[in-house]
């Protein structure tokens, strides 16, 4: 009796201090989870409108699958969102750790100046350039037409132009954390700058490499305004772009294509972060320097 009373004492006192953790976190994971769900049962819903999709899909079907593959060219909007978000992604990630290295490891003239003259560009977002840039890819389409309006390329450069971003500042705290001790021994065993930056800097800064790769991607993925000034080929456009086009006219008719359609731009997002995760985990916990 004395051990079934204290089990049970033991029972009360964990109900009282962790119960409402419990209750919190299972009201936020259905307040998170609510809009997918709604999403998933439009996607199914084979009458494909607002009015008639409910969180619990009725005669859930794949038609608006085979539709929106059927009737539009979504399996190019599909691969241009994909290779522009790698791209885009894995070249500012390179950019960004090469200079974020020169701010932290060297002493250079204009080296302030430059830092900051990469924060205050932030200030202004990069839409308002976009009457000269579109200027100056009207020329450079005629000279270079891949590299020009309607083609990944051209949109590509135009995004890779604000690479030396705040990710750079991200990334020089980061490379700032770790010993410059390890440099010089590297030297010292004749290592050149480039053999110490890609063989010991970025192993030890895995984790911040991956945090921007991730942010990176998903914002490509995201990204809009440019898009439409930059994409007018139905061919050429991402998934984005494309799928604003399905609900810009006719918002109640297309819904369920809609919501194929972000379902499945949401798999890879989802994929890269699993991915990237490891790493990150990895990198904190390999990543530790002994003294």
């Amino acid at each position: 009796m004395t051990t079934a009373a204290t089990r049970n004492r033991r029972a009360l006192r964990w109900l009282r201090e962790n119960s409402w953790r419990h209750l919190l976190l299972w009201f936020a994971l259905a307040f998170a989870l609510f809009p997918i769900l709604f999403v998933v049962s439009a996607a199914l819903n084979p009458l494909g409108t607002l009015s008639s999709s409910h969180l619990l899909p009725s005669g859930a079907s794949l038609d608006n699958a085979r539709e929106l593959f059927a009737t539009t060219p979504f399996g190019s909007w599909y691969v241009n969102s994909m290779v522009l978000a790698l791209c885009n992604a894995a070249v500012t990630v390179f950019l960004s750790a090469l200079a974020a290295y020169a701010f932290s490891r060297f002493r250079f003239t204009g080296r302030r100046l430059g830092l900051l003259g990469i924060l205050l560009i932030q200030m202004f977002p990069q839409f308002l350039a976009i009457v000269a840039i579109y200027l100056m890819f009207n020329t450079v389409t005629d000279y270079w037409p891949a590299f020009g309006f309607d083609t990944r390329w051209g949109l590509l450069l135009v995004y890779l132009g604000g690479a030396l971003s705040v990710n750079t500042w991200l990334m020089k705290g980061f490379f700032d954390t770790v010993p410059a001790e390890l440099d010089e021994s590297a030297k010292v065993d004749g290592a050149s700058h480039a053999q110490a930056f890609f063989r010991i800097m970025l192993p030890l800064v895995t984790p911040v490499l991956a945090i921007v790769g991730l942010l990176v991607f998903i914002n490509t993925v995201n990204e809009f305004l440019i898009a439409t000034v930059f994409l007018r080929d139905p061919e050429a456009k991402t998934v984005a772009l494309g799928l604003y086009s399905l609900v810009a006219d006719e918002r109640n008719a297309n819904f369920g294509l809609f919501a194929v359609g972000t379902l499945l731009i949401a798999l890879p997002t989802m994929a890269v972060f699993w991915f990237l995760q490891r790493y990150i985990v990895e990198g904190l916990t390999s990543g530790a320097v002994k003294g």
